[in-house]
């Protein structure tokens, strides 16, 4: 374990320069290396740095729930380091090759636990403090649970355009994407009495999964189409070149909606002592960047669809 870790250098511990965010090179991934390389050497797998940092989270979700500035530092410190559990688990996971489906669920289940205890905790705090609230308290709950269906397809979005550009990118080896249909079939051999818990999160994550594919038709066809063209899974260089190209200016919006501007608005309305402002910056903001990059990503795949019909690539 070890030498594995102490031969692999820090940039090949990130997933790629295609799909990372600035703040995330200049803060987290670095503290995420150290945290990666200390776990290495204690053998220490990255599940288990997952695991620790939804306890993290959750400790953050608790700490926002108080009306004290003090106390809410002390949310913005655990939730900042939990995210550099977060960060670690993965680079962890690339220095030492211990990739695993279930530790992509668990890093997805991660963050959702960290903001659902953060929601709990607004909607508490806000029925306790804000006299609008306080006469209204079903209002907030209301809206948090509205908040918290679109937050989920933001994450999952954001995601699944990310996995498809590191396609392009890098192969299906450089990629997590996988289709609904490949997860039925294995879903179907798994027995609910002999392996309840392997079905069960195989069952969450082929759900996810067709949601997914549910909002990116044209992405879907044309994945089809170049099963149908490149039945060997080879693409033509230039393909992955120009796809690559023409999906890269959409990296941007996938790390505005995952982790990093989400807090900072976060943070904002929690020192600003109006947690509700993080709501409408959800509802408004994050939605607004969230339509317009599936609609522009479907334009995309709907032209290189074409293109491969017109036999543009060789």
């Amino acid at each position: 374990m070890a030498e594995i870790e102490t031969n692999t250098s820090y940039r090949d511990s990130l997933k790629s320069m295609d799909t990372e965010e600035h703040i995330d090179l200049a803060f987290y991934r670095p503290i995420g290396y150290a945290w990666a390389r200390l776990a290495a050497k204690l053998g220490i797998t990255p599940n288990a740095i997952t695991i620790a940092s939804i306890f993290l989270g959750i400790g953050a979700g608790v700490a926002f729930g108080f009306d004290d500035f003090y106390i809410n530092i002390v949310g913005i410190i655990l939730l900042v380091w939990a995210n550099s559990f977060d960060s670690a688990d993965g680079q962890l996971a690339r220095m030492t090759k211990q990739y695993s489906r279930l530790g992509r669920i668990l890093d997805g289940l991660s963050g959702d636990i960290w903001f659902f205890t953060i929601y709990v905790a607004i909607c508490i705090r806000e029925n306790y403090t804000s006299e609008f609230f306080m006469a209204h308290p079903w209002v907030i709950w209301v809206v948090a649970v509205t908040t918290g269906i679109f937050h989920a397809k933001q994450a999952a979005m954001a995601d699944y355009y990310r996995q498809f550009h590191l396609y392009f990118l890098k192969g299906e080896d450089g990629s997590e994407l996988e289709t609904a249909s490949e997860l039925k079939k294995k879903l179907s051999l798994l027995s609910w009495s002999k392996d309840f818990f392997k079905k069960l999160t195989l069952a969450t994550y082929t759900n996810y999964t067709i949601q997914q594919e549910a909002t990116a038709p044209s992405m879907q066809a044309l994945r089809r189409k170049m099963a149908e063209k490149y039945p060997d899974g080879v693409l033509p260089q230039t393909l992955r070149d120009e796809f690559r190209a023409a999906s890269l200016p959409l990296m941007k919006y996938t790390n505005i909606l995952s982790f990093n501007w989400r807090t900072i608005a976060l943070f904002s309305a929690i020192l600003a002592c109006m947690p509700w402002l993080y709501f409408a910056f959800e509802l408004i903001v994050l939605n607004a960047i969230l339509i317009y990059m599936i609609a522009r990503h479907e334009r995309i795949c709907k032209n290189f669809v074409k293109r491969i019909d017109n036999g543009e690539f060789k």
